[in-house]
């Protein structure tokens, strides 16, 4: 028996009464919405629900799903620890999905669990399904910096595994919206932000899974979004499927967007296979930005792609540079990214070769190979990243942090010997106080001592 339908919804802790304590009342249409959804899932009589959830522990490259037989939470960490859940978890169903995902080449598994207690984007949902009458065991799956298609495939690993053992399975993909909706909010206001929140709403209300995979990266990063990998996983366990799309709410009362959709399968619909159009999509838009590289980034890239796929260094440089980056030194950073998630950056705040030009050449091979933080760079990668690099100017010594400005100038951070960089212009560092509190941490200075400002200014090349 495949997949019966799947659940989109948020994870707001105050939308449960001991929580809200009379501020639920304000999110009203997103509780009734959640409410019918939950009704609606119970309607299916599912002998497991399969919840991915964004508060689960999380890994750059693998997909963790809950160990053991059980598991329960409350909602302490919200002062209401007498609202409390048991559940029972699907150990047959977890191995079958486990050893599909590893025969696709997928990371999955049971291994390092934090927390075996309940998190709140798993316990919302099962607190509302409860309501309803749904008491049958569960799968806890948490999310990864995989790719989109990763996930997508992930989840049509889950699909395979329910319809092999022939399970009635409800996915509840949990998961709020943008966090920067309103400046008066607790998050902030990013332009981004309605922007992801209405092609969300619009995936849901006409059941384009492609939507959910193709989002820029940036602008899913500026919006601050939280739960659209859930929501990829879903599009792959519904992969192949006839679905009718229910778009119920959306509120952002409180500058995040809570969003709650029905997904109700009615059969099969080779049509909505989504894999092949995302991959096609992917490759037009990297061959679109790789067109549009200046010579600065063309540069990091043949360094990098000539070192891992020769294994020598480039040797030399390509004619036709900009005199600029062949007669001048400066320090320089080079940033690689896939799909939106950070890939390796390394650079140099001054200059340690005769240009700026070689400077690339070998900060590019490092920021792939030598990121401490990151294994090497692989040949299958190359034709997916995306690489920025950061001229950066002479740095200059400032008195105080009201000389620092998070979108024009980067810091360094000091204290003797000790010295902590940050880029300007970062997604997700919106104030000079997380700036500077990010580069000191990163040069190893507690918060107790003291310590010397200065800041430069960069020019960015993408």
């Amino acid at each position: 028996m495949p997949i019966l339908g799947a659940i989109l919804v948020p994870h707001p802790p105050l939308i449960l009464p001991a929580v809200g304590r009379g501020q639920e009342r304000e999110i009203q249409s997103t509780i009734d919405a959640y409410h019918a959804a939950a009704k609606r899932a119970a309607s299916w009589k599912p002998d497991v629900l399969i919840v991915t959830s964004p508060h689960v522990v999380m890994y750059a490259d693998y997909f963790h799903l809950s160990p053991g037989l059980r598991a329960a939470g409350n909602m302490g960490a919200f002062r209401a620890s007498d609202t409390r859940l048991e559940v029972e978890y699907d150990a047959e169903l977890r191995r079958e999905i486990t050893d599909r995902a590893e025969k696709a080449g997928i990371p999955a598994g049971t291994l390092g669990e934090r927390d075996p207690s309940l998190d709140h984007g798993t316990f919302i949902p099962l607190w509302f399904l409860r309501q309803a009458g749904v008491t049958c065991p569960i799968l806890r799956i948490g999310l990864s910096g995989l790719t989109p298609l990763d996930h997508y495939r992930f989840g049509q690993c889950i699909a395979q595994s329910v319809e092999a053992l022939g399970r009635r399975a409800v996915l509840v993909a949990s998961g709020d919206l943008s966090h920067k909706l309103r400046r008066e909010g607790p998050y902030g206001f990013a332009p981004e932000g309605p922007v992801f929140d209405e092609a969300i709403v619009s995936a849901i209300r006409t059941g384009d899974f492609l939507r959910f995979l193709t989002m820029e990266p940036e602008l899913c990063e500026r919006a601050a979004e939280c739960g659209l990998r859930s929501f990829q996983i879903m599009a792959g366990a519904l992969d192949g499927l006839a679905v009718t799309p229910e778009f119920l709410s959306h509120e952002d009362v409180f500058g995040v967007g809570y969003g709650v959709g029905i997904f109700t399968v009615t059969g099969p619909d080779p049509a909505r296979c989504f894999a092949d159009a995302y991959t096609g999509a992917e490759a037009a838009r990297l061959a679109a930005r790789k067109a549009s590289e200046d010579p600065w980034v063309r540069l990091a890239r043949l360094s990098l792609e000539t070192r891992v796929r020769t294994g020598k260094p480039l040797n030399a440089l390509p004619e036709g540079l900009p005199e600029e980056m062949t007669k001048q030194a400066a320090g320089a950073f080079v940033s690689l990214h896939i799909r939106g998630q950070l890939r390796g950056c390394i650079g140099t705040t001054a200059p340690t070769t005769a240009s700026v030009a070689w400077e690339i050449v070998g900060n590019a091979v490092s920021a792939g190979l030598r990121d401490p933080r990151f294994p090497p760079v692989r040949e299958s990668e190359l034709d997916c990243l995306e690489y920025s690099v950061d001229v950066l100017g002479v740095p200059e010594d400032i008195d105080s942090p009201a000389d620092l400005d998070v979108r024009r100038y980067g810091v360094i951070v000091s204290r003797g010997s000790r010295r902590g960089l940050l880029l300007p212009d970062l997604d997700g560092v919106d104030t000079v106080e997380e700036q500077i509190d990010i580069a000191r941490r990163k040069g190893g200075i507690s918060a107790r001592e003291p310590y010397t400002l200065q800041r430069f200014e960069v020019v960015r090349h993408t």
